[in-house]
């Protein structure tokens, strides 16, 4: 690997692409709708799942 040029790049690309990818998900489930995630968390608990759907939109 140390004869490739350009190769200690790629591990930083990664890095930067794993954060992104974290922080973006962590700003989403801070921002998401509390109501529509509870009822989103109880659709395997629930019978009728067509009517939960409905109500999750």
């Amino acid at each position: 690997m140390e004869g490739i040029s350009g190769i200690e790049i790629f591990p930083m690309i990664s890095f930067l692409i794993f954060f992104s990818f974290f922080v973006l998900m962590l700003i989403y489930v801070i921002k998401a709708d509390k109501k529509r995630l509870n009822v989103l968390s109880n659709l395997p608990l629930e019978n009728n799942q067509d009517q939960d759907y409905e109500k999750a939109k």
